[in-house]
């Protein structure tokens, strides 16, 4: 049996020597939950920012304001600034990011419940060319704790994917 997500991403952050923050909204806490669910975690995993509402993402993670009114909170923007804000504001190697519409209520036709963004942002060393940031688009199915489940390990198997490479 594979090993969950969770101790994959742990082992090879510790491998690399490198530190994730984490700037998550929907799911509540959840992505530290399960990294800090791995024993020596603390080697690589520096924080969480919950970010629920607009202003504590403007105000703990330097979201713009142009962003959210633009695209609104569930977006790729959104994400991404998100997953830099939690990279920069720690100073950690590594920004992972949830956004998005748990439900049961509160999607629309546009946003329907169960829309997701994850994002993560790599720090690399100054003038290498190898920083860098993006976000992944998800619609899951299912109610307002699979949702917040499935989003956050979907937001650790993007991290795995980047660490990875």
């Amino acid at each position: 049996m594979e090993s969950p997500v969770e101790t994959q991403v742990g082992k090879l952050l510790r491998e690399r020597g490198e530190t994730v923050a984490l700037a998550e909204s929907l799911t509540g806490g959840l992505v530290g939950s399960l990294l800090t669910d791995v024993p020596g975690s603390s080697d690589y995993f520096d924080r969480a920012t919950v970010a629920y509402s607009n202003d504590s993402k403007l105000e703990a993670l330097g979201v713009t304001r142009e962003s959210i009114d633009d695209h609104g909170a569930v977006s790729e923007t959104v994400a991404v600034e998100m997953a830099r804000g939690a990279r920069d504001g720690a100073g950690t190697d590594w920004g992972v990011s949830t956004t998005g519409v748990a439900g049961p209520t509160g999607g629309t036709e546009q946003k329907p419940v169960g829309l997701v963004w994850v994002g993560i942002a790599r720090a690399a060393d100054w003038g290498s060319g190898g920083s860098f940031a993006r976000a992944e688009r998800h619609v899951f199915d299912a109610d307002r704790l699979a949702v917040k489940r499935a989003s956050a390990e979907a937001a650790l198997e993007l991290l795995a994917r980047g660490l990875d490479n």
